[in-house]
């Protein structure tokens, strides 16, 4: 990687300087990411009172390993949405992560929301399998449900948009397209500090688990965002990654923060709409 893009900067920092670049919340004006955890949960749970009749799929035995699916009203089988979460591999679940699926369904799209183990219960290479599993069991089990296999586009942020970038690594089949939030594609940076402390990355396992050291010539169409109010390394690695990709759009979307830029993929903002669009047409 070139210097250019940004990759190696990273090793002028020390391990204190490392926790601090990497932690999303040092750019809010109080530091206080509780506020938006608990409207994550709280605009989700609305969505499940208003969605009785969703589905919750196993691809696992685990009591993790489940997708909640939602499908619009709609006569012909619709495009799929397949949402990942972030909170560092070790935080949040599908639960916290449904809010956005409103939008989606208003504009004739599907929504799915994937569980998986989280760490310290699983390796971060065992996250990556189930993700892979989670996709592969919708794509394999479309005719229960009114989605077209063909329209799958996956989405996520944080440490969800990381998983997503190895979804459509590993996967067998090309996903029409992804879309990346504020997401983290070469984790060497962690070792060191304490996000690492439940995931216990090396160099070998940092770099294998790191979409940027991986053939990305057939990755999908690709769009990524990360909020104005986001550390200089978040930025950073959204830029960085999608210079390596062979068709990916990266957008600064003005005044918003790495927790709640996630609103604006199922909104009205200007970044639903590219998001929408991308997801019909790709």
């Amino acid at each position: 990687m070139t210097e250019g893009l940004g990759i190696p900067q990273w090793r002028s920092l020390n391990a204190q300087e490392r926790a601090l670049a990497y932690s999303p919340s040092k750019a809010l004006p109080d530091g206080d990411l509780t506020p938006y955890i608990e409207a994550y949960a709280k605009d989700s749970a609305a969505i499940y009172a208003a969605h009785p009749n969703m589905q919750t799929l196993h691809y696992g035995d685990s009591p993790t390993q489940t997708i909640d699916l939602f499908v619009p009203d709609t006569t012909a089988p619709a495009p799929l949405v397949i949402y990942i979460h972030g909170g560092y591999w070790q935080a949040l679940s599908k639960r916290d992560s449904t809010f956005a699926a409103q939008g989606f369904l208003d504009n004739g799209i599907a929504f799915a929301a994937v569980d998986y183990t989280l760490a310290p219960d699983a390796s971060l290479i065992q996250i990556e399998e189930e993700c892979v599993r989670a996709v592969q069991h919708l794509y394999e089990h479309e005719e229960h449900s009114k989605f077209d296999k063909s329209r799958i586009a996956l989405c996520g942020s944080s440490a969800g948009a990381h998983l997503v970038a190895m979804t459509c690594i590993n996967l067998p089949f090309e996903p029409k397209c992804a879309v990346l939030l504020s997401g983290i594609y070469d984790l060497e940076p962690l070792i060191g500090t304490y996000v690492n402390d439940p995931l216990h990355l090396n160099v070998e396992t940092a770099r294998h688990s790191s979409p940027i050291h991986h053939d990305l010539s057939r990755f999908p169409k690709a769009l990524l965002a990360y909020g104005e109010i986001e550390t200089d390394e978040f930025k950073r690695q959204s830029r960085a990654f999608a210079a390596l990709l062979p068709d990916a759009e990266c957008l600064e979307i003005p005044t918003r923060n790495h927790f709640d830029i996630v609103y604006d993929i199922s909104n009205e903002s200007a970044l639903a709409a590219r998001v929408f669009e991308l997801v019909r047409t790709a």
